[in-house]
């Protein structure tokens, strides 16, 4: 059976110095990112493309996407296979090529997920389910570029 989910965001661009887009280097590219009932994320361009370094760029926010919706699957299918994790750090990575035209891609993404576990018998069972959590993962199963992992796990 197929189920629909919607999302519904607002984003409102407040990089507006009073000359509007007049020229490229006359506007911010500071902007809100905002649902209902939730704080603001206050995001603008990679720094490389005159954004703010102290705002979340669309870039980061990606490749967050990807960790953080593999870490829920992750979760839960150690749950479910009576793995029992008592912590899960993720510090991962992405590429991103820029072409000629200025505009570009992500070319890759891996996770560096290091997790505690207090079942020591199940280690090899809990690197397979990294593979299981990325076929299952909502945002990995939207992008074109490859998700690499490389987890660590360890005993708690």
């Amino acid at each position: 059976m197929s189920r629909e989910h919607h999302y519904n965001v607002t984003v409102t661009w407040t990089g507006n110095r009073g000359e509007g887009t007049s020229g490229y280097r006359s506007f911010g590219r500071d902007h809100e990112v905002s649902a209902e009932g939730k704080p603001a994320l206050h995001g603008s361009a990679d720094p490389a493309f005159r954004g703010d370094p102290a705002r979340w760029n669309p870039e980061e926010l990606l490749v967050a996407s990807l960790s953080q919706c593999h870490m829920l699957w992750y979760l839960h299918l150690c749950s479910l296979n009576g793995i029992i994790v008592t912590s899960y750090v993720d510090e991962p990575t992405g590429t991103m090529v820029v072409d000629s035209s200025g505009g570009g891609r992500f070319s890759e993404v891996t996770l560096h997920p290091t997790v505690m576990i207090t079942t020591r018998n199940l280690h090899d069972k809990a690197m397979e389910l990294h593979a299981e959590a990325n076929k299952l993962c909502f945002i990995a199963n939207s992008t074109n570029f490859p998700i690499h992992h490389e987890p660590v796990i360890l005993d708690a």
